[in-house]
């Protein structure tokens, strides 16, 4: 069974709600490889104004005052996990022996 096949089945088991009623719209419909499900379903749910707007939040994090290092980090993490069309590459992680 092609990969695609098997993301698209399993994928609606994670949606719920409103996003889920969007996906079974598309039942018989063309969009039967996986890009073009997430493409479709970014531009729904992430439109242009939300994702500058989540872009602004991440290009402009900084630690607070009161804040330990680990608090920030997570609060990071969790404007990227907001803003998942924010278009910044990954770090490149390096170990040093």
């Amino acid at each position: 069974m092609p990969a695609d096949a098997i993301r698209l089945s399993l994928f609606s088991f994670s949606l719920a709600g409103e996003a889920k009623r969007w996906l079974h719209s598309f039942k018989g419909n063309n969009m039967k490889l996986w890009d073009e499900v997430v493409e479709n379903l970014l531009k729904k749910y992430f439109p242009k104004l939300k994702t500058a707007e989540g872009k602004v939040a991440i290009s402009s994090f900084h630690q607070l005052p009161d804040e330990s290092l680990s608090e920030a980090l997570e609060r990071f993490r969790g404007l990227l996990r907001k803003t998942p069309t924010h278009g910044f590459s990954e770090p490149i992680h390096s170990t040093y022996s």
